[in-house]
């Protein structure tokens, strides 16, 4: 038997960049390293630092309406449309390590939606809003209400715990109003106690009609009404240092409270709908975020802003959050794109420059339409994310040492945004270096990028406007420059000499690339030929490994082969019955592909991924197709090859490439016998992108699903492990006919229950049951057979029971099986079976089935024998009858019937 197995191409699932926040409510703790955001129905916990998925907290099957942690990070609260709150103690050992999530108790906190939540400092106080008025505060570890406030029914839209400064005078007017005699004696005789722990306590509270309440938490009552606002307060915070309370919201302004007299120090128009205000380290300076998707700070003092004039941002820059905790390194904002941006803290001297976000981290990538590699490392990736703007992520491991050209502190971190387009970028391509990026988006122009992470550089170069409708294909050139010119040694300042793009408008345009950036130039740029291609869209475009060729695919079914230097059409390759989607040409060092009607040159084939489901393969020297690939249930998106495998492993390797489709799925096929290598499914909804990681065969796919996955090639640890397999397997096959031969039984047959070798188990069985000489009281016929199956683990005996199962169904073997069934029963007492360890739900149901099985043949079986025996008394009965009435014989005539008979 041969040690080797056949090659097989596998993959395995790597890496994932998935999303992490899809919009709602999000906390962190005060230690900024644990992120909770809201994902769909449930809840994810992140490390905020490496990225790391810590815990998933599933939903109810509602959606959350607000969450919150509490500043030690030692509880989750979460919120949902149910009217349930859940409080999650969590638990983590080092700070790489994952949280340990532990369900308290589930409550039932108001009659009406809880939409906001707020923690004391001490993390031992919760306090709800309603959307009918009311506000209870809660005992986070007791899990009772300590507190319950009773406001107007208006939703609550913000709560804040805070503690006023020690000897500032504490009520001493409500309203503007001082409090009668009575009243104040009252009041003082129940807490005049300046020493209590509770006595500072305040809970802040805003609502939609614009209303702050300042509710003492020791009187249990009103201190304070605050009537400035007249739209929703979004933002609250309070400074003991400057003893003032800030209240912002969408009326646009912005009011600072004396929060001795509660009286209004300060009120400023901010012209825009502030959703998080606070101060910043002593209260010196306040920060707003809002509508305008801009960061201000503005002197507490007077009010004045800080920050220089800002230009507003676009609606999906806006701001809708913002997070701050005295001792926290940064701001953290959220925008509308869901998008987590992370600013530095200012002093009141350098409050003044524009605040700028350090770091960007994307709750979610949206669809992803369009990805490529970048770099000659290939250590970033860009999206294409449904979406204006081109993502630039990190896609390596961050290692001691490492000469990544872009350094990250985690896998999928976000390094830079393209902005510049103004509409959704529905293609991208990248040239041989990996440092020019083109896009084309629905704003009927494309763009050529500079990639310089180096200098942390990310530029238009260019801009190609012309086409008349949206560009949906853009194409750079394939072919590297001779080695020692100027354009290989040095590609960041020598760009491709070209673009083609595609476009709606079913034509297609060559455009030079200036040597200059166009905003050095200020030149416009034209076409070098504008050609009608197609009659329908143009889907997608490709230039072949020398640039001599390029094709377009369109929705019109077809694909066309041009010349690039003349613009001419060279070749039609039609034969799909739906739009044509992606289009790829055979790199160049490809070999000689076995098609239907023979060999082809590889350097002269492309491939075509189309709507009916199909991929072909062509040929460019007579334009036919050599290979049609079926096996997508839905429309094939996209198609690249996979590495050409060189040197020793051409004869090994097949000739593969991928393909990733409507259905979902990404499938690997071997060009020269059209069958399937393997499919990769790990993604929710449509694949669109797909891209080949030149050094290590890395297949990364992007789907509708807002996730990227990276696909590891372990063909070559399949290959060994498989051959060590299969060495191993022939090893214990020849241990066991040795076994045999020797007639030791009982290594023999624990041989065969670990090799699960059906066919040498009964026929050792057998021998051992139908043995001549058996052991005297012996179960099976041999007690060292007895004693291998009084001794069997839960496994072996459930394999065992599959196998009893199915020769006890066969009249020939089921005297062997119910030999062996008897011995197993009578080896083991029945709460055995009836508790054997079997992996899964499924197994247990599967133990279940075969104990069934077993009874029933074994029934059968014995109604069998009983009616043979029935039948047995019948035939001794006629025996008896033919006797009595056949004649006497003499004594001769008896003699010679005894010799016929015998």
């Amino acid at each position: 038997m041969s040690g080797k197995s056949p090659f097989k191409t596998t993959f395995e699932a790597g890496e994932v960049i998935r999303p992490i926040f899809t919009g709602g409510a999000f906390a962190l703790d005060n230690s900024a390293r644990l992120l909770a955001t809201t994902l769909g129905e449930d809840v994810l916990l992140t490390d905020l630092k490496t990225g790391k998925h810590l815990a998933t907290v599933e939903g109810d099957g509602e959606i959350v309406s607000t969450l919150t942690l509490t500043p030690s990070g030692s509880h989750l609260i979460v919120c949902s449309r149910s009217l349930s709150m859940r409080i999650y103690s969590l638990k983590r050992s080092t700070p790489d390590e994952e949280v340990a999530t532990q369900l308290l108790r589930t409550v039932k906190p108001h009659g009406t939606p809880v939409l906001v939540l707020a923690v004391d400092r001490t993390s031992t106080l919760l306090a709800t809003g309603g959307t009918d008025g009311s506000i209870k505060v809660w005992d986070i570890v007791g899990g009772y209400v300590t507190h319950t406030f009773r406001g107007p029914s208006v939703l609550v839209s913000a709560l804040h715990f805070f503690e006023v400064a020690a000897g500032s005078k504490k009520g001493a007017e409500v309203n503007g109003k001082k409090d009668d005699k009575r009243k104040r004696r009252k009041s003082q005789a129940a807490d005049d106690d300046e020493d209590s722990p509770t006595a500072r306590f305040r809970l802040a509270s805003g609502s939609q009609d614009g209303k702050v309440r300042v509710w003492d938490l020791h009187k249990r009552n009103v201190v304070a009404n605050l009537d400035s606002h007249v739209s929703d307060v979004q933002g609250i915070d309070y400074s003991p240092e400057q003893e003032v309370l800030v209240t912002a919201g969408r009326d646009k302004t912005i009011t600072w409270w004396d929060a001795k007299s509660w009286k209004i120090r300060k009120v400023v128009p901010s012209f825009e709908l502030v959703e998080a205000a606070g101060f910043i380290e002593d209260g010196s300076v306040t920060y707003t975020a809002g509508s305008n998707g801009c960061v201000r700070y503005w002197d507490t003092e007077t009010g004045r802003e800080l920050t220089k004039e800002q230009t507003a941002t676009t609606e999906t820059e806006s701001f809708v959050g913002a997070i701050y905790w005295p001792g926290l390194p940064f701001l953290l904002c959220v925008q509308a794109d869901h998008t987590l941006a992370l600013f530095e803290l200012p002093t009141k001297e350098t409050a003044a420059t524009v605040p700028a976000a350090y770091r960007r981290i994307s709750g979610t990538h949206d669809e992803i339409i369009d990805l490529r590699y970048l770099l000659p490392d290939h250590s970033m990736l860009a999206l294409a994310t449904n979406s204006e703007d081109i993502r630039l992520v990190s896609v390596t491991e961050p290692q001691a040492g490492s000469k990544a050209l872009v350094s990250a502190e985690y896998f999928g971190q976000d390094i830079a945004l393209l902005k510049g387009h103004d509409e959704i970028i529905i293609s991208l391509d990248v040239d041989w270096s990996g440092h020019w990026v083109a896009t084309g988006a629905k704003d009927n122009t494309a763009r050529l990028w500079r990639i310089d992470p180096a200098n942390n550089s990310y530029t238009c170069y260019a801009v190609f406007s012309g086409h008349a409708e949206s560009i949906g294909a853009v194409a750079l050139p394939r072919a590297k420059p001779s080695e020692g010119s100027k354009a290989h040694t040095d590609p960041l300042n020598n760009p491709p000499a070209f673009l083609i793009t595609g476009s709606q408008d079913q034509t297609i345009k060559k455009w030079e690339i200036p040597r200059e950036s166009q905003q050095a130039s200020q030149k416009s740029l034209r076409a070098a030929y504008t050609r009608k291609s197609h009659d329908k869209d143009i889907n997608a475009i490709d230039i072949n490994p020398t640039s001599q060729l390029f094709a377009s695919a369109s929705q019109d079914r077809t694909v066309k082969i041009w010349a690039t230097n003349e613009g001419e059409v060279q070749g039609i390759l039609r034969g799909h019955k739906r739009g044509v989607w992606s289009v790829s040409f055979a790199p160049a060092n490809t070999p000689s592909i076995q098609g239907e009607q023979g060999s082809v040159s590889g350097k002269g084939v492309v491939l075509t991924g189309a709507g009916d489901k199909t991929i072909k393969l062509w040929s460019l020297t007579d334009y036919t197709c050599i290979r049609t690939f079926e096996g997508h249930t839905n429309s094939v998106l996209k198609v690249v090859w996979l590495n050409i495998p060189m040197g020793e492993e051409r004869g090994k390797k097949p000739l593969s490439f991928a393909s990733a489709g409507g259905d979902g799925l990404v499938k690997v096929w071997d060009a020269n016998s059209g069958e399937t290598e393997c499919t990769l499914d790990n993604h929710e909804d449509r694949v669109w992108a797909l891209a080949v990681q030149p050094e290590t065969n890395t297949l990364v796919s992007g789907s509708g699903d807002s996730t990227v996955t990276f696909w590891k090639d372990t063909s070559v640890e399949t290959q060994e492990a498989a051959n060590e397999e299969q060495l191993k397997m022939v090893e214990q096959e020849q241990e066991l006919q040795n076994y045999i031969r020797h007639g030791s039984y009982r290594e023999a047959i624990t041989l065969a229950l670990q090799l699960n070798h059906p066919g040498r188990l009964l026929s050792l069985f057998t021998a051992v049951v139908k043995t001549k000489t058996p052991d005297a009281g012996s179960l099976t016929g041999l007690k060292a057979v007895d004693h291998v199956i009084a001794n069997l683990s839960d496994e072996q005996i459930f394999l065992l029971l599959l196998r009893l199962r199915d020769w006890n169904t066969n009249a020939r073997t089921a005297p062997v099986a119910q030999r062996i069934l008897w011995a197993l029963v009578r080896s083991y007492p029945a709460s055995r079976f009836s508790n054997l360890s079997v992996k899964g739900a499924r197994g247990q149901k599967s133990l279940k089935e075969v104990l069934n099985a077993l009874k029933v043949y074994t029934e059968r079986h014995y109604k069998r024998m009983e009616e043979l025996v029935d039948e047995s008394y019948l035939v001794e009965y006629t025996l008896q009858e033919m006797d009595t009435l056949a004649p006497s014989l003499g004594p001769a005539e008896s003699a010679e019937v005894d010799v016929i008979m015998t």
